[in-house]
């Protein structure tokens, strides 16, 4: 969702396939998701699980922890030809890996991701709600994946070691042919592999209110570059900007435009 509302924000046309129950939460989400400009109807709403609630430690405001109660909604996602459809209609079709943790969410995951144009993948290693194997598959179906250092250094240690981050992109690219490989750092910035080689972009100064919906706002921007045909290191500068921008304000969708985002970088970079 998250996603979606940066999106827009961005000026793109994002859709939002998910599901919520029925009662006041799931009737408030709906009413706050059509009040970023997003259609609701490819949003299902069951009465046999509540809407998905998700319990946030802000505590340490760099690191942000999670509590993702289960089984909700969102984990009963039901297959439709409608969907599909959409899928094979967009531009990008973006998914986690937390959509996959239950079996009926992941077998239409799974069927969508097979009409999908161009796949990107956002990993959220989450404990328990993941596996290796369903992480791995999802890799080999993306064309694009980002994820942040932490889970860099999960993954790459299935496979053995590998001397430094570059070669650890690398050794994952290859492994699951996914053509670019976008790693988040944090307060440090990003970095990008893909076939025109290895890109850094440092981190923004900037006075931290809280990260929720920094990554989500850095793959927002990181995308809607991208789809521009951008080059890689501004693709990736935009999208560090992006995520610095939205971890100074306080909660995960804040409103912003993409001249928003040029004025704070460059009053990060002159200050």
């Amino acid at each position: 969702m998250n996603v979606a509302v940066h999106l827009r924000n961005l000026g793109l046309d994002a859709r939002m396939i998910s599901r919520v129950g029925e009662d006041d939460p799931g009737n408030e989400l709906l009413d706050f998701i059509a009040g970023k400009g997003i259609p609701t109807d490819t949003i299902q709403r069951g009465q046999t699980h509540l809407t998905g609630i998700v319990k946030a430690n802000v505590s340490d405001c760099n690191e942000v922890t999670y509590k993702i109660v289960q089984p909700v909604a969102w984990d009963y996602i039901q297959y439709d030809e409608s969907l599909a459809r959409l899928v094979e209609q967009a531009d990008v079709f973006i998914y986690g890996s937390l959509a996959a943790r239950s079996q009926t969410s992941r077998d239409t995951l799974y069927r969508l991701l097979k009409t999908a144009p161009l796949k990107v993948f956002d990993v959220n290693i989450r404990p328990p709600h993941y596996s290796r194997e369903i992480i791995e598959h999802l890799l080999a179906e993306a064309d694009i994946v980002k994820m942040n250092h932490h889970e860099l250094t999960e993954i790459a240690a299935w496979y053995g070691t590998h001397p430094g981050e570059a070669a650890a992109m690398q050794a994952l690219m290859e492994r699951f042919s996914v053509r670019t490989l976008c790693v988040t750092r944090g307060e440090k910035g990003a970095v990008l592999l893909n076939q025109d080689g290895f890109v850094q972009q440092a981190g923004f100064p900037v006075t931290v209110a809280d990260t929720i919906g920094s990554g989500d706002a850095f793959l927002a921007a990181f995308l809607s570059k991208t789809l521009q045909g951008e080059s890689a290191q501004k693709t990736l500068a935009f999208a560090c900007a992006t995520g610095a921008y939205v971890a100074t304000q306080r909660g995960a969708t804040p409103a912003f435009s993409e001249q928003t985002i040029t004025n704070a970088a460059h009053l990060a970079m002159t200050a």
